[in-house]
């Protein structure tokens, strides 16, 4: 049995805090904010696939019918980058969708805070986050390269 993709969602929701999902898990339960938050997962896979150094095969909840699953059992540092780069497809979301942000304030209120100023902070904050992947990304593949075969002229 390989990793369940619940403990990925664990690692994630430990790093947003994000009322939609609170509420999705509260009235629906675990089951159903599985399903949302598992296109982001999948993402996910897509993006840390051609760095990582173990098999990210994964069994989608449907069609396992229950938890999603990975083939083998993941080391948490790869749980970790998986949690991570779930956070970038969130944070997407969330600029995306600037329009909850008049859902908070007042009137005044967001007259004061307008959506364009709201729209490039969390602009800002996702390049942040994009630039961190990519750092980790980069340096997960350095630790896992074959620095004998880079001094032999070997380059693949």
């Amino acid at each position: 049995m390989g990793t369940l993709s619940s403990e990925i969602f664990d690692l994630f929701l430990t790093s947003v805090d994000d009322y939609r999902l609170t509420s999705i898990y509260q009235t629906s339960g675990s089951a159903t904010l599985n399903t949302f938050l598992e296109p982001w997962l999948l993402n996910s896979i897509v993006e840390f696939d051609s760095f990582c150094n173990q098999d990210l095969t994964y069994t989608d909840a449907e069609t396992s019918g229950g938890d999603g699953e990975f083939t083998e059992t993941l080391t948490l540092e790869n749980k970790a980058i998986l949690s991570k780069i779930m956070v970038k497809y969130w944070l997407t979301k969330t600029v995306n969708n600037i329009l909850n942000m008049n859902l908070v304030l007042q009137d005044h209120d967001f007259k004061l805070h307008s959506a364009g100023q709201n729209l490039r902070e969390k602009q800002q904050y996702l390049i942040t986050v994009k630039e961190d992947i990519s750092q980790t990304l980069v340096d997960y593949a350095l630790k896992f390269n074959a620095w004998e075969s880079w001094r032999n002229q070997i380059f693949y």
